[in-house]
């Protein structure tokens, strides 16, 4: 029987983020690809009954049915460990990593992978308006309770964790969607391990490349492949990574096997794909960002720019500490004028695409208050900051100049 398996990556650990990206599980199948092939397949055979009940029991390697995983979807899983536990391994440190269907399938397994019922759960009071959704529409049918806290408000966190002694887990996402607020994860984990409690956090706006959460204390990261990773808005996935293997192996694995949320092969070798370009398109987004962030800032039109790259940020700081790649390709403008300059601009713009995914190499917009959240009562968009003309732009790779040009004659418009 052909090996299936593959062998270590033997890439060292000092070696960069990019040579990871290109070379982690390259050349490593049984017939030396060059680039991992897919195995698109939904079941694997065997010799013997003796190799099937050793291999589905995780006594030894190999693969037997693509729910339970796949040698196209394990290469991608090692990839992303070693990207977003790089800091780790450098110190002997392993990580592991868990692609899942889509990033909603990867957040909430991740949590109902450690949080059960009696248990509580404490919510950034800004999420992602999916996890938001799942937090509250979902999470109460598993027995599981939640409340929300203000990460700058002083003694908040400490105030939900003694009210709750219960408390599993704390959620988070850095920055913010839709405006790019920052939490301090070193501080948020060091509080929460006080009291016993694991921390997990989205890190999908800024990715591994911007700020890789688990060197800060988290436990837990969460993605969606979807957006920058992968790069190009072919695929729908996303990922648990963390340093706690078990949890991983044993907790994620179980879901998996039993609830059945697993990736495409396929689109996981697209992901392996994009993989291998991430770092350098992460360094034309995050140029670009700031670009365009600058330029927006002392335009008459613009109320102001969010954009932790700009020492204007509330939270630049924060940022500049736990973000040492860069400040991502992210960023939300305020319009003067409301909801009516929020349309209008949405209308005028001809580069980028009227579309609310972000992460694409080509420049995506929209307009949180008519599009993403106009089922939200208005007074609670305003209070979670998200005005009337709020515009949420994931700034592309194109030639800058040229985004910097279509949104002056937009603006002019």
């Amino acid at each position: 029987m052909l090996d299936y398996t593959f062998r270590m990556t033997n890439i060292p650990a000092s070696y960069g983020l990019g040579t990871h990206a290109v070379h982690v599980g390259e050349g490593e199948d049984a017939l030396q690809a060059h680039i991992a092939p897919i195995y698109q397949t939904s079941t694997f055979t065997v010799d013997d009954p003796h190799d099937y009940a050793a291999m589905a029991s995780g006594d030894r390697p190999g693969y037997t049915y693509t729910r339970f995983n796949n040698p196209t979807v394990a290469h991608a899983e090692r990839k992303l460990a070693a990207l977003e536990g790089l800091g780790l391994r450098r110190q002997g440190v392993e990580v592991a990593a868990k692609i899942f269907a889509s990033g909603m399938a990867a957040i909430g397994n991740a949590v109902l992978a450690r949080a059960h019922a009696g248990d509580h759960v404490v919510l950034q009071d800004q999420l992602y308006g999916s996890s938001h959704g799942f937090f509250h529409e979902l999470m109460p049918d598993f027995g599981i309770t939640f409340s929300h806290f203000d990460p700058h408000k002083p003694g908040a966190l400490e105030g939900e964790l003694e009210a709750h002694p219960n408390t599993k887990l704390v959620y988070v996402e850095t920055p913010a969607n839709p405006t790019l607020k920052i939490v301090d994860l070193a501080e948020i984990a060091e509080i929460a391990h006080a009291r016993g409690a694991w921390v997990i956090a989205d890190n999908t706006f800024a990715t591994p490349f911007c700020q890789r959460p688990l060197e800060l204390g988290v436990d837990v990261v969460v993605q969606s492949t979807t957006k920058y990773l992968s790069g190009h808005g072919v695929i729908i996935s996303g990922a648990v990574i963390s340093a706690h293997t078990d949890y991983i192996k044993r907790d994620i694995g179980k879901i998996v096997r039993f609830a059945g949320p697993s990736p495409s092969p396929f689109d996981c070798w697209l992901l392996n794909l994009g993989l291998k370009t991430f770092e350098v398109r992460m360094e034309r987004h995050c140029a670009n960002a700031l670009v365009v962030a600058r330029h927006l800032a002392p335009h008459p039109k613009v109320e102001r720019v969010l954009y932790p790259g700009l020492e204007t940020h509330l939270f630049h700081d924060v940022a500049a500490r736990q973000m040492p790649g860069g400040f991502g390709g992210m960023l939300s403008f305020e319009l003067r004028g409301g909801m009516e300059a929020g349309i209008a601009l949405m209308r005028h713009m001809r580069l980028p695409a009227l579309a609310v995914s972000l992460g694409n190499v080509d420049s995506m917009i929209q307009h949180p208050a008519s599009m993403t959240h106009r089922g939200v009562p208005r007074e609670d968009r305003l209070r979670l900051g998200i005005s009337d003309g709020l515009v949420r732009f994931s700034v592309g790779i194109e030639n800058v100049e040229d985004i910097l040009d279509d949104l002056d004659q937009a603006l002019k418009a």
